[in-house]
């Protein structure tokens, strides 16, 4: 085993000195040593050694080359080593600053099974952490061209893509200053006189940073909507650390978050529609279960239309908070909720049946933008429907089940002020005279919420105007009450 491990950090090491000449040329002897921390000699040895196998070619007094067979070895062990990095960041909370060595351990105890496991649950990521590409599982790497903010062009928004150095304190230095894959910087001045590179962040925020350090952060030309979040940083900059979180983390008004309540805290949420004359009032309160891992909370529906009015069905809900918010990963807590009948069947205020609704929400926040997106499914076991036949009324109850996704963009305008825009797109599913039916809808919402902080609770309003695409357009009117405060003292 120890042989094994030891071929393998050879054969990783001389692959990827090669991806960095980007061209055929030998790599030298004494880099190799150097990168390993090893003499020359024990070096030589041991690439002599590969020679011999079949695995490289190596040249005296020029370099060593890795050949087919051992580019193929070398890329797996890579693909173990980043598939490695991105599981210990997105499932087991690390930061992207400390996996680099934790994943040189590993990378030579797990199976090709189990890595093949992890990349499918991680969805067959292109990248780990540190922007670095991964091989797929033939060992192929794609090929990707790269600026570096010592080369990118001046004065056009850029986004990192990236950091190519693994050492520890150095992407502390990159977390610290905002120097991310995902983070979108503005080259301002090169200086070879100082051999420096000053550069424009989020909200106007303007570090220096030395030639060297600038060549090590690999960047794109930024997309449109990079561009455009750099626009808007601009106008509405303020006097606050980039890196603040935000202070409001309620709901969007129509989109879950994925956030569960701090431990000793309790929510509540009231929110009512009006559209084309019906209205729709909703009050949901949440607990930690008795940690934030863990939440229960309820949600009565509430209905209203021209010819009747009153409660409509129940929810009571769980959710677990699966990960949470960190660099590269955006926070995930799946809810299942339980839908209780308590509706008026006969009024049109409920479907009569017990069902079951699943969601799964993230979030994440990126500068003064927090994102959430929410895909689910709501099934009914025996949904009823009443429909006139004559003098007679035929019951009809047959199990529904309808999908829904939605996303929502909220902009910290200030502080306590923030901009929304959220969408909702429904399938739902209903019953008709013969068999069931499904209709699309889309709801489009612009809205503002706001709010103060009180001591240790917090109490937050909001109002939007949502607009409904079913046969036709419709526009309503929503306003959103939130009251969060301890409940025993922390």
């Amino acid at each position: 085993m120890a042989q094994s491990q030891t071929v393998e950090n050879y054969l990783k090491t001389i692959y990827q000195a090669q991806l960095a000449l980007q061209n055929s040329a030998l790599v030298p002897m004494g880099q190799l040593a150097s990168s390993l921390g090893v003499v020359p000699g024990t070096a030589t040895t041991m690439v002599k050694a590969l020679s011999e196998s079949g695995l490289a070619q190596y040249e005296p007094y020029a370099g060593v080359r890795l050949t087919s067979a051992g580019e193929k070895l070398a890329a797996m062990v890579l693909r173990r080593h980043r598939l490695i990095e991105l599981f210990l960041v997105r499932v087991m909370g690390m930061s992207w600053t400390e996996v680099h060595d934790e994943a040189e351990n590993l990378e030579h105890a797990v199976s090709d099974r189990l890595i093949g496991l992890i990349d499918d649950m991680l969805g067959r990521p292109a990248v780990d952490p540190h922007g670095d590409p991964i091989p797929d599982r033939h060992g192929e790497l794609p090929a990707h061209d790269y600026d570096s903010l010592l080369t990118c062009a001046i004065g056009t928004p850029v986004t990192i893509a990236r950091v190519s150095d693994q050492d520890r304190s150095f992407l502390q230095f990159a977390e610290k200053h905002e120097l991310r894959p995902g983070d979108v910087v503005q080259v301002e001045e090169r200086s070879e006189e100082a051999d420096s590179v000053r550069l424009r962040g989020r909200n106007n925020r303007r570090l220096t940073i030395g030639a060297r350090a600038a060549s090590k952060v690999l960047v794109h030309a930024a997309r449109a909507l990079a561009i455009l979040l750099v626009i808007s940083q601009t106008i509405f900059a303020q006097d606050r650390p980039a890196s603040e979180p935000f202070r409001i983390t309620d709901n969007s008004f129509l989109v879950e978050e994925a956030f569960n309540q701090e431990p000793g805290v309790v929510q509540n949420i009231f929110g009512a529609t009006r559209i084309n004359g019906t209205w729709a009032a909703t009050f949901t309160q949440e607990w930690p279960a008795p940690g934030e891992t863990h939440q229960l909370s309820y949600t009565l529906l509430f209905l209203g239309t021209q010819d009747a009015g009153g409660i409509g069905d129940s929810l009571v809900n769980y959710r677990y908070q699966v990960m949470k918010e960190g660099p590269g990963r955006p926070a995930c807590a799946p809810r299942a909720s339980l839908i209780l009948p308590t509706g008026n069947v006969d009024k049109g205020l409920g479907n009569g049946s017990v069902g079951v609704q699943l969601n799964v929400p993230f979030s994440k926040q990126t500068g003064d933008w927090y994102w959430h997106w929410n895909a689910g499914l709501t099934w009914l076991d025996r949904a009823r429907a009443d429909f006139r036949d004559g003098d007679k009324v035929v019951v009809r109850k047959h199990s529904l089940a309808s999908p829904f996704l939605a996303g929502s963009a909220i902009y910290r305008a200030r502080p306590m002020l923030n901009l929304m825009l959220e969408s909702v797109a429904t399938f739902d599913q209903s019953i008709e005279e013969t068999g069931t039916a499904r209709s699309k809808t889309f709801t489009l919402s612009p809205g503002v919420r706001g709010g103060w902080d009180i001591g240790e609770k917090q109490l937050i309003v909001g109002f939007a105007v949502p607009i409904t695409w079913a046969s036709d357009a419709q526009a309503g009117a929503f306003v959103y009450f939130s009251y969060e405060g301890p409940f025993k003292k922390q």
